[in-house]
């Protein structure tokens, strides 16, 4: 009898030390070379036994029961978190879980063009599989997250989304999105404002930014743009600003036109600033460094007026008899025209018309 048990004992022994071992070498990982990287989603909502699954499945891991074991012994298998993650399959175990709980996703690179609008961001947006464009639209008129990050009772997020390229996650929400374009404003603002060479207040000074960005794409006469209408504000005339009409029948209707007729520069909006004096009711677009820079220091000029020589560039008058000369060189003779549209031109916003 006492012979039988020394033998259970010892075949119990020599199983623990070989389930040890097994366990062992399954903590320590594969030690194949060259490795083999995979993206690996964790969905959210996904119990950890189907996420073990599927690290299984693709090769990542060799036993999916042992990393169960391993995963809640150590509570990592209450860790996970949603995301993209890039893993190796000469990774331990350990280095995938520790991976897979660290939160630190795969970035995708998002661009935004300087004078971009939230209409604009939110079909982007949509594209690239952030949620649906409504939806970014009516969180970019939601007052109270407005308030919330703005401290300020304003129409929109449009001037404060800053134009840049960002890294977001699969699963970044957009209102995180909203949240770190607004704090990258708040980052730009700050260093530009200091060295601010008037005192227009920020909202002002984000509105006169927008249409400065849409007039042009030329950043050395961003701030000669800005002083002409800073010269014409002063004089109380009004900017007659083409970009301003579209961006009022944008948010009126949600078309985006590329014609300006005689009716549209009639028709009242709170941005037509051919009908409404001063400044439009907020900014038409999200205006990058530059224009900032120009808003809040303009060049000092006598300039009242500006076209296009369809380039690019602009002709930049004191008085509307140089402007209306300047407007029959280069908007009235067909030849100057001709192939020349601002549409056509790379990189370039220019206006319809002339101021």
């Amino acid at each position: 009898m006492k012979q039988i048990i020394g033998l259970l004992v010892s075949f119990l022994f020599i199983c623990m030390v070989a389930i040890a071992w097994k366990f062992f070498i399954f903590i320590k990982g594969p030690t194949q070379s060259p490795s083999d990287s995979i993206v690996f989603e964790v969905s959210k909502g996904l119990s950890f036994r189907s996420i073990a699954e599927l690290l299984e499945e693709k090769g990542i891991v060799t036993d999916k029961d042992l990393l169960i074991i391993y995963a809640r012994f150590t509570g990592y298998s209450k860790r996970l978190r949603a995301g993209e993650y890039m893993l190796d399959k000469s990774s331990s175990p350990r280095t995938v879980l520790e991976i897979l709980s660290s939160g630190k996703s795969i970035q995708h690179l998002v661009t935004f063009p300087e004078g971009i609008n939230i209409f604009e961001i939110a079909s982007q947006l949509e594209k690239l599989g952030f949620g649906s464009a409504r939806d970014f639209v009516k969180l970019a008129h939601d007052k109270k997250l407005i308030y919330q990050l703005l401290k300020a009772d304003l129409r929109s997020f449009e001037g404060y989304l800053f134009p840049e390229t960002y890294g977001f996650t699969k699963y970044t929400s957009q209102r995180e999105i909203v949240e770190v374009m607004v704090n990258r404003f708040f980052e730009v603002y700050s260093e530009i404002s200091k060295r601010a060479g008037n005192a227009m207040d920020r909202h002002k000074a984000v509105t006169l930014a927008s249409i400065v960005e849409k007039e042009t794409g030329a950043g050395p006469e961003r701030a000669r743009i800005a002083s002409v209408f800073f010269n014409r504000l002063r004089k109380g005339m009004r900017l007659q600003s083409d970009p301003t009409i579209l961006y009022g029948i944008m948010e009126k209707t949600g078309e985006m036109k590329t014609n300006i007729t005689r009716e549209d520069l009639k028709e009242y909006t709170a941005y037509n600033t051919y009908r409404v004096d001063a400044l439009p009711a907020g900014p038409i677009a999200n205006p990058g460094r530059e224009a900032l820079g120009a808003a809040l220091n303009p060049e000092n000029s006598n300039y009242l007026y500006f076209v296009s020589r369809n380039n690019g560039t602009h002709v930049f008058s004191e008085t509307l008899q140089g402007h209306n000369q300047a407007v029959k060189t280069f908007q009235l003779d067909p030849q100057q025209r001709e192939g020349k549209s601002w549409r056509n031109l790379r990189d370039k916003k220019m206006p319809r018309t002339s101021k």
